[in-house]
């Protein structure tokens, strides 16, 4: 039964091959069993590559099926349609673009094994671009925030800037009449004079400035303290809401580009295997000799060619031979004078009814 089944994968004729001995059936069974096997193959690397893409389980596996089937009806195709010669360069010219699309699903099919085989290595590949990408993030983000914050933070200074200032013009002031009441400097006359009393007039003024600015620059920077709050909170949101991107980071494309960080050796090998598996089949049937299947093969389709060719012929002779008849019977009725009379009354008759129909209309328009 099994035998039967690998049969049916190579894509030999089933009529031909039962009438083969044993071991040519075997052969044949062999090959089948490597296109069987290489769509299996082929549907497990196609399920996880697409499990990665579409994270659900049922989808992957139903596509992955569809795409082993794919495989396995192209590679019994290119293996049933590579014909036994004497020339062994024209079984290699034969299945040259053959072992070319080989080469091709032989790719397909091992880069997403690859992805399995180095996942861990992969992932930690990926990890590190995580890393990365999030702290450019924070940067580019960061970028958006900081000039307005910026401008917040200067506009704080220059305000405590301003008091700091006020206050030292009090302190100033203080010191000026405190000096003019011990006679330390201004009219140099100890006591409270009219000056003393200028001089603190100045001071309380100025001290009852430095109270209002107070109030009103604690309520600017106050202010300022609050939209600073907000911008960074604004930033801090922004970074939150863009994670999940740069976490979700590890499709079938990212985790291509993370293999090829990869050391190129190891995944080189595992695709030189996927192509020695995809191309044996064409190459264990171009390699053996003729076998009993290809004599008999060969034989049948001759045969069919040779029958054909036959039948081509005999109409081409029997097309030849009507036309010699029927040029001969014309060449004949040249010369016979009983259809020239009976064609010359006809004619004449015809002519005469033309002429009455022409009258006829003629007469109508006048």
């Amino acid at each position: 039964m099994l035998k039967k089944f690998f049969l049916l994968c190579s894509g030999v004729d089933q009529n031909i091959i039962n009438d083969c001995s044993n071991g040519e059936q075997n052969k044949y069974a062999g090959i089948g069993a490597t296109v069987f096997f290489t769509a299996v193959m082929a549907m497990l690397a196609a399920s996880y590559a697409l499990y990665t893409v579409f994270d659900n389980a049922y989808t992957a596996i139903f596509f992955g099926i569809v795409w082993g089937l794919l495989i396995f009806n192209l590679d019994r195709y290119i293996v049933s349609t590579i014909k036994k010669s004497d020339s062994k360069w024209k079984e290699l010219a034969q299945a040259s673009p053959r072992i070319l699309l080989a080469m091709i699903i032989a790719l397909v099919i091992s880069k997403p094994l690859e992805l399995k085989i180095f996942e861990k290595e992969i992932n930690q590949v990926l990890l590190t671009e995580k890393n990365q990408m999030t702290l450019d993030n924070k940067e580019q983000i960061a970028k958006q925030f900081e000039p307005e914050i910026a401008a917040l933070n200067n506009g704080i200074t220059a305000l405590k800037g301003e008091i700091t200032a006020k206050e030292q013009e009090v302190n100033d002031l203080y010191e000026t009449y405190i000096a003019e009441a011990e006679g330390r400097k201004g009219t140099l006359l100890l006591g409270k004079g009219p000056v003393y009393k200028e001089k603190r007039d100045k001071h309380d003024a100025a001290l009852l400035e430095l109270s209002q600015l107070k109030q009103e620059n604690a309520v600017k920077i106050q202010n300022n303290e609050a939209a600073i709050g907000q911008l960074q909170a604004d930033q801090k949101q922004a970074e939150l809401t863009t994670q999940p991107i740069i976490s979700n980071f590890d499709g079938f494309m990212a985790r291509i580009n993370a293999l090829g960080k990869l050391p190129w050796l190891p995944s080189f090998f595992i695709f030189l295997l996927f192509l020695a598996i995809e191309t044996s089949p064409i190459f264990a049937k171009v390699i053996s000799p003729k076998g009993e299947y290809d004599f008999k093969l060969e034989d049948e389709e001759t045969a069919i060619k040779t029958w054909v060719a036959q039948k081509v012929h005999q109409r081409e002779e029997m097309l030849q031979t009507d036309v010699a008849v029927s040029s001969k019977v014309y060449t004949d009725l040249k010369e016979d004078e009983e259809l020239y009379n009976h064609k010359r009354q006809k004619a004449n008759e015809l002519m005469q009814l033309q002429a009455d129909s022409f009258f006829e209309k003629q007469q109508k328009l006048l």
